[in-house]
């Protein structure tokens, strides 16, 4: 039997929703302004919760041909990790995290500060043509 993918994307999304509304803070709100960001970059993109298990609650993870990023929340900031960062360009330089690894980079963002949009888009962009090429 073939799985209701619209149900379980749904079903993610509202893990989304919950996760942004329980924060409430400028958490929440960083958040819900960089998912909104990642949708208008990429209105295919798929929202997914992974790693749930009992010492954690999950995280959200944004995918299209792969898993693009992730979006965790800590005390001081909320951190989007995507997965193939290394490999992707980044001109404005929005990596500021996760520097030194061979795939993963991240860019961590504070109470305050605000985020370049259209490189952030272009980055988002640029990950999933990364995906979606040859040899992903």
């Amino acid at each position: 039997m073939a799985k209701d993918t619209t149900t379980e994307d749904e079903s993610h999304s509202r893990l989304i929703d919950a996760k942004i509304e329980e924060l409430d803070d400028w958490r929440g709100k960083t958040l819900a302004r960089l998912r909104a960001l990642i949708k208008q970059a990429d209105p295919d993109v798929v929202e997914e919760w992974k790693w749930k298990k009992p010492t954690s609650p999950g995280v959200p993870v944004w995918s299209h041909n792969g898993i693009i990023c992730t979006g965790e929340t800590y005390k001081g900031v909320v951190k989007l990790t995507f997965f193939k960062g290394a490999s992707v360009d980044d001109p404005s330089g929005l990596f500021n995290s996760s520097l030194e690894g061979n795939a993963r980079r991240a860019i961590d963002v504070h109470d305050g500060e605000k985020i370049n949009e259209a490189a952030f888009k272009k980055l988002i962009r640029a990950a999933v043509a990364l995906n979606s090429s040859k040899g992903r």
